[in-house]
């Protein structure tokens, strides 16, 4: 599997920018656990992002702007651990899809997700949005409920 930094030296533009993002991440949520990381920390990231208008959807529908996300990073970040894979990245106009298969830890829960996340750009090349959708295992199937007699309850 390709990693991160792979990826990055064979990529370019806004390309390489949402490369840079998740290398970025990954740093950031790793420094997450030293007692003096803040909500200011995340300037790195703010740097390939237009803060100003920024919207973040996230997997359950969830919208946040910059300050709102930032928030929501940095106590994510403080207790969990986090880490990311390369799968595959396209470019279509003013978009970007990355897809990653990202590994987290909080406490003793576990989880490995795919994601794909859609990167919108300005002409400026900052980052204006995102959007965040998730492929997991099948929770428990005693808490999914049964379609299989659904026509003959009509």
């Amino acid at each position: 599997m390709i990693t991160i930094d792979d990826a990055i030296g064979q990529a370019t533009g806004r390309l390489r920018a949402v490369l840079e993002y998740s290398k970025t991440m990954k740093a950031l949520v790793d420094a997450a656990k030293q007692p003096d990381f803040t909500v200011e920390s995340w300037a790195p990231l703010a740097e390939l992002i237009a803060v100003d208008g920024f919207v973040r959807v996230g997997p359950f529908k969830e919208v946040m702007n910059w300050a709102e996300y930032t928030e929501f990073l940095t106590n994510w970040a403080k207790s969990s651990d986090w880490d990311c894979s390369f799968r595959r990245i396209s470019e279509a106009g003013d978009v970007i899809f990355l897809e990653l298969e990202e590994r987290s830890r909080i406490g003793d829960f576990s989880s490995v997700v795919n994601t794909a996340s859609v990167y919108e750009f300005n002409a400026s090349d900052k980052i204006t949005a995102m959007a965040v959708y998730l492929q997991m295992e099948l929770p428990d199937p005693a808490a999914i409920p049964s379609f299989e007699n659904a026509e003959e309850s009509k």
